[in-house]
């Protein structure tokens, strides 16, 4: 295979380490029947080894994605060709918090958010209320995602750096903790 995936992978996780996150789990799915591939990595900031924020990196790899870049090389020759935006796939960041005694205003905490990631890290806010029985108040809880496309042509070329993005992640994470602590409250008793 010309791009190696499991190296990207690797590389990630030993670069998060760098960028002062501790990396706990990694899982790798296989889809047996379309070869779609996908991983995930849990990590967190070091400043939350016991909660409450945990992150979780989710890489899915489209099989078209990979057959098509590999086609393109195989048919044209170029070990390396110029990336025409095709060849790209999603890496999401997915922050969790523990439900929280009062919800954010989801408006303030988008524009605060954006203002930390900006361009390079588009980030979605939104809220759930659930109700676990009825006697029960309703547990607020956070979602908020980060989006970013990582190019093959990169990955293969080993110039797809993720040095800023992997910052990035961390001022958004630390700024979700101080507001998680300070602001919304969170609830005592965190389960990671």
């Amino acid at each position: 295979m010309a791009v190696d995936l499991a190296g990207f992978i690797t590389y990630l996780k030993e670069h998060a380490v760098e960028h002062a996150f501790h990396v706990h789990d990694e899982r790798h799915f296989i889809e047996t029947y379309s070869l779609r591939q996908s991983w995930e990595i849990d990590l967190h900031p070091e400043a939350a080894c016991d909660g409450p924020l945990d992150l979780n990196l989710a890489f899915d790899v489209e099989p078209r994605v990979v057959l098509g870049l590999e086609d393109r090389i195989y048919q044209t020759g170029d070990p390396l060709p110029e990336e025409t935006g095709e060849f790209r796939i999603p890496l999401l960041f997915n922050w969790a918090l523990p439900p929280l005694k009062s919800s954010p205003d989801l408006l303030v905490l988008a524009t605060d958010l954006a203002g930390i990631g900006g361009p390079d890290l588009p980030i979605e806010v939104s809220a759930v209320d659930a109700f676990g029985a009825v006697a029960d108040g309703a547990e607020h809880r956070l979602l908020v995602t980060g989006r970013v496309e990582v190019s093959l042509v990169d990955v293969m070329a080993g110039r797809e750096k993720m040095c800023d993005i992997l910052d990035r992640c961390l001022d958004v994470s630390e700024f979700l903790l101080g507001q998680a602590e300070d602001r919304w409250g969170t609830i005592d008793t965190w389960e990671s």
